[in-house]
């Protein structure tokens, strides 16, 4: 059980109500508990961190890219809400599910672009984001661009944001189970 008591999203009043209905458009109707928690202690944040969202959103990486971010940064950091999340929403925007047991694991997926992001990105949690110029080079190398460097990062630290949040709380996973 969650460490923070939320209320039920039905109660919700001003600006977490808002909130919550800003999530519901955007989640199919429904409001994840991570938002739920986030929405109700601080809708400000939430507001912020789904700007910055849409922001990547609309940015020039695909959603697979984006989903291979956030799901290897959860796995590096443990947290199982995010994990399911995020496994969740790769098999949406069509990332296989050997694809996503690979990506979690920091290995090899099969696809070459795919793969030097999951290096960097491992490279980047592992080093506190220190690159020497061949790791640069490499990504580079690949095709991702200086401003696809910007929003790999900015994907890292909203998810980040979201993984210690969860883990603070010990946010119930309500996602299907990992497969």
């Amino acid at each position: 059980m969650s460490r923070i008591a939320i209320p039920a999203i039905e109660s919700a009043t001003g600006a977490t109500a808002d909130i919550y209905a800003q999530v519901k458009k955007i989640a199919g109707g429904r409001v994840p508990n991570t938002f739920a928690a986030l929405g109700h202690l601080a809708p400000a944040s939430l507001a912020a961190l789904l700007n910055a969202e849409g922001t990547l959103d609309s940015g020039s990486l695909n959603p697979q890219e984006l989903q291979t971010i956030k799901l290897l940064v959860s796995a590096k950091t443990g947290c199982d809400v995010c994990v399911a999340a995020h496994s969740f929403v790769g098999k949406m925007v069509g990332l296989p599910v050997d694809a996503l047991r690979a990506i979690r694991a920091g290995q090899v997926t099969g696809d070459s672009k795919r793969d030097a992001l999951v290096r960097f990105v491992s490279h980047l949690q592992a080093t506190s984001g220190s690159i020497s110029q061949d790791e640069f080079t490499a990504i580079r190398a690949v095709g991702y661009t200086d401003t696809q460097l910007a929003e790999i990062s900015l994907a890292i630290a909203l998810t980040i944001f979201t993984n210690t949040f969860n883990r603070i709380n010990d946010t119930d996973v309500d996602f299907p189970p990992v497969e």
